[in-house]
């Protein structure tokens, strides 16, 4: 291997590795944030509030998008993922209310 490709290799694995541990902390960021959404959702159900807020919702996706603008984040990938998140805890919050 030459001198350029084996610093390229390091680099390479340290990309990897910082990748490695920001997944484990989208991981554990998003197993706590369930926590918080079930918790709602338990809340919700005990008081036969609907399962879906859809003014809080609206909000929490321009927040989203201004956010990601800030952090140089494509604001469209962005709000993909919160709204998969959102119907993610809809349905959960759905299974609390049967």
């Amino acid at each position: 291997m030459t001198d350029a490709a084996t610093r390229a290799a390091g680099i390479l694995k340290e990309h990897r590795e910082s990748i490695d541990r920001l997944d484990a902390i989208l991981v554990y960021t998003l197993a706590e944030r369930f926590k918080h959404t079930q918790a709602v959702g338990q809340l919700k159900a005990e008081h036969d509030l609907p399962p879906s807020d859809p003014s809080r919702e609206s909000r929490q996706i321009e927040r989203l998008e201004r956010l990601s603008s800030e952090a140089d984040l494509d604001p469209d990938f962005a709000k993909k993922f919160l709204n998969f998140i959102i119907s993610e805890v809809i349905r959960h919050h759905e299974k609390l209310q049967k």
